[in-house]
């Protein structure tokens, strides 16, 4: 009677080869698709590459001879870069201008000076500020 259940111990609690490398892949691939699927949830960090450039481009946009008009800085969305979501903000010691939505607070930005136009034959010195985020 004691071979009988010393046998039957022995085949308990294992499994072949074969299975166990099917369960241990299975398990792999749920934990790939789990930590993929959480890849989108968390916001990327700001590239500051981005926001440089695009400040350049609304500069070239913006500036008539030298002069950027708040009027015109509308125009500056323009030079947004595909896939990302811009703001601009144009500010003197008097007056502040801003297109765009509202940005978070780790996005990416660059400031400029620039020579504003105020008024007919009016020019002040101003700031060009330009925040870029996905």
């Amino acid at each position: 009677m004691a071979d009988r259940t010393r046998s039957s111990r022995d085949g308990r609690g294992q499994t072949g080869p074969l299975p166990a490398l099917a369960a241990t892949m299975v398990v792999g691939a749920a934990l790939a698709l789990y930590a993929s699927s959480l890849y989108g949830a968390f916001p990327e960090p700001a590239d500051p590459r981005v926001a440089e450039p695009t400040l350049q481009r609304a500069v070239d946009a913006l500036a008539t001879d030298g002069v950027v008009r708040p009027g015109d800085l509308a125009d500056a969305r323009s030079t947004a870069p595909d896939g990302y979501d811009a703001a601009f903000v144009l500010a003197t010691d008097d007056d502040r201008w801003r297109v765009g939505p509202a940005s978070p607070p780790d996005a990416a930005s660059a400031t400029r000076p620039v020579a504003v136009r105020v008024a007919p034959g009016v020019v002040v010195t101003g700031r060009l500020r330009v925040v870029v985020w996905r």
